[in-house]
């Protein structure tokens, strides 16, 4: 594509999972991106809006698993043609591979924006600017752009990436990754963060429909011979492609697209972004993205009583909750089961998940 030619950027926003971590809110039925927390939209809702800012409506795609489908076209308002089913759930290389297989057929030029459908960016406009940035990369040079966000604490529970020389002078801002980095230990992540080298990564990427599966062919040569029928069907109707989905995820591994790919590919780029983001994974993760701390709570739904009560995340449902003389905690009430932990413990929930699962309780899940 030529560099003076504004790229055409599709969003492709990974709807797959329950959020485990976000029990008893979260279940197999309701999962996570459904869920309004500390807003009055919904996670998906505001991903996307949040494509809207840098794309048209026609260029917006959901991936979503089969047990959630009726309810992510419902939530979303995608035509159904524009939400791709995945017949189980297979990791992130597969979604994006099938996803870049499907937009390419009918745009062989596109860049595709994969956004989770769980985050939390408050400034979409940066965002905006930010997917629009990295989108002229991926067109103009081929690269495999990913967000990296600066650090705004030595976090322990996400990944990193170490940044790598600039890119050049034709996409200042933008670096090279040196590497990938698994989630550190609480020493680790304090160098990290004092390094000023080491970025958060934030699971947003940028690249060619084309190159990334260029690349999937060469790192991820199985899941490329696994979905490679499926070109044959990228243009057919609905139907026709999730019938050809259902036997290609018979034989495609589970991998997520940075262990498949990014770790492996010499076209690796970051963004380094300064906005607010949160992958609110866990409570103590919402809880901070909240201000919680200290002697501030927050409630984010129902009526609650807080006394002498400082630094907890309350959700109510239809009964006031009290607290009294307690701090550091999530009390969550979702009507049928009530969570309470340490906000430090909270990573810790789909533990209590496997537990009901063991003991038979479906209903809770």
């Amino acid at each position: 594509m030529s560099r003076g030619r504004r790229p055409g950027i599709h969003a492709v926003v990974l709807a797959g999972g329950a959020g485990t971590r976000f029990w008893p809110l979260s279940r197999e039925s309701r999962p996570k991106p459904l869920l309004r927390v500390g807003g009055r939209e919904t996670l998906l809702e505001a991903t996307l809006a949040r494509a809207r800012r840098f794309t048209s409506e026609e260029r917006i795609w959901l991936v979503c698993g089969r047990e959630h489908a009726r309810a992510m076209r419902a939530a979303s308002g995608l035509p159904a043609g524009r939400v791709l089913v995945e017949p189980r759930m297979r990791n992130t290389a597969a979604a994006v591979a099938a996803a870049a297989i499907r937009i390419g057929a009918e745009d062989p030029d596109a860049v595709l924006a994969v956004l989770p459908a769980d985050h939390r960016v408050p400034d979409a406009r940066a965002f905006a600017a930010a997917i629009r940035r990295a989108a002229r990369a991926a067109a103009g040079d081929g690269a495999l752009v990913t967000l990296g966000v600066r650090p705004s604490r030595a976090e322990t529970g996400y990944g990193y990436i170490r940044l790598g020389p600039p890119a050049g002078p034709a996409h200042p801002g933008l670096h090279r990754v040196q590497r990938f980095v698994e989630k550190p230990d609480r020493a680790r992540a304090r160098r990290y963060w004092r390094s000023g080298r080491h970025l958060w990564n934030a699971g947003v990427f940028v690249w060619t429909a084309r190159r990334i599966l260029e690349e999937i062919a060469i790192h991820a040569p199985e899941i490329h011979a696994a979905l490679a029928p499926l070109r044959r069907d990228a243009q057919g109707g609905r139907r026709v492609f999730e019938n050809a989905l259902e036997r290609a995820y018979r034989r495609v591994p589970a991998l997520p697209v940075d262990k498949a790919v990014l770790e492996r590919s010499d076209r690796v780029w970051c963004l380094p972004v300064d906005f607010r983001w949160s992958d609110v994974g866990t409570w103590q993760s919402l809880a901070e993205e909240l201000g919680v701390g200290g002697t501030v709570s927050q409630v984010i739904e129902g009526e609650a009583l807080l006394c002498d009560a400082g630094g907890n995340l309350v959700r109510g449902s239809g009964r006031p909750l009290v607290l009294l003389g307690v701090e550091g905690l999530a009390v969550i009430d979702a009507g049928d089961a009530v969570l309470v932990t340490s906000l430090d413990r909270s990573p810790d929930v789909r533990e209590v998940v496997e537990r009901l699962r063991e003991r038979g309780r479906a209903d809770l899940l």
